[in-house]
């Protein structure tokens, strides 16, 4: 499954053909079909959900009231499969700061914390009825992907997604320039989402790639994992401070807290640093960077057209 535009195809074609591969793969996932495990199948039907929302994004300016609508039906389906995701993914989150400083932990190796998540992450998903709940998701999902093929899409070639790669840019050079003024956790997540949309947006124009362009979207997929886990540790923290008592010692916590806090700005001067490189251009000089890049694609010989490939 391919997640970029394709020669030989119009704007509309490929867009309906990504998101109805993403809507099918997500059900499959939930279905347990493809993942080694129930978490990854989350993780990845979740991913799927996010890449179809900044297509979505893409085509914002063409789709109009459908936008809102599909866009609502989404962002609920991202809701319930963050429910469950968040439990592993802070999980995975504090086994890495285990990772990073094991010099620092010493004898220390947090266990009782450890235990106290994987149980909480049990009872949620034992509460929330776990597998009943993934069916209708994948329900859902299916429901949606019929819809697909009726929506209201005409415009072809990059006049078809100019105007979104233009304003989801803008939008993060915004999200940005708050988030230095204001370091606050929700505005570094907010910056994060806005980084997603625009690495999905650089993804599906994979086949208009100069080496400068595969530098600038692995640079864009370190941005998006840097605020990722910086969300994670503010989750983390959130959930051991509710509870405290039930995760372990004052000290024990305490040590993890310390872990956090050091991380979390490594993270966040690493991300804003970055960030400032990744949105030093205007929206409109870089949307016409990518159109003359459109257009050298579109008119190069078939014969000199990279060969299908896949980005994980």
């Amino acid at each position: 499954m391919a997640y970029r535009l394709k020669a030989g195809e119009s704007v509309p074609e490929g867009v309906r053909r990504i998101v109805s591969d993403e809507i099918e793969d997500a059900a499959v996932q939930l279905a347990g079909k493809k993942a080694k495990n129930r978490d990854e199948a989350i993780h990845e039907a979740r991913k799927s959900v996010k890449k179809i929302r900044g297509i979505l994004r893409l085509i914002q300016p063409e789709l109009g009231g459908t936008y809102r609508r599909e866009n609502a039906r989404l962002q609920e389906i991202g809701r319930k499969l963050s429910e469950f995701r968040d439990a592993g993914a802070i999980i995975e989150t504090f086994d890495d700061i285990r990772k990073k400083y094991r010099a620092e932990l010493r004898n220390h190796n947090l266990a009782s914390i450890r235990r106290g998540l994987v149980q909480r992450k049990k009872e949620a998903e034992e509460k929330a009825g776990i597998e009943k709940a993934l069916g209708k998701i994948a329900a859902t999902l299916r429901a949606l992907g019929k819809d697909v093929k009726g929506w209201p899409l005409q415009t072809d070639g990059f006049p078809a997604i100019a105007p979104g790669l233009r304003n989801v840019f803008r939008r993060g050079r915004k999200t940005l320039a708050y988030a230095r003024k204001h370091p606050r956790p929700e505005n570094y997540h907010d910056l994060r989402k806005r980084v997603k949309d625009h690495w999905y947006h650089v993804r599906l124009l994979e086949n208009l790639w100069t080496d400068v362009m595969k530098a600038y979207e692995a640079s864009l997929k370190d941005l998006e994992t840097w605020l990722g886990e910086d969300h994670n540790l503010v989750v983390l923290r959130a959930k051991i401070l509710a509870e405290p008592d039930f995760y372990g010692s004052d000290k024990e916590i305490q040590r993890l807290l310390i872990l956090i806090g050091k991380y979390e700005k490594e993270l966040r001067d690493n991300s804003i640093s970055l960030a400032e490189r990744i949105y030093e251009v205007k929206p409109r000089a870089f949307t016409k960077r990518l159109e003359k890049l459109w257009h050298a694609w579109q008119t190069q010989p078939e014969s000199m057209k990279e060969p299908e490939r896949t980005i994980p």
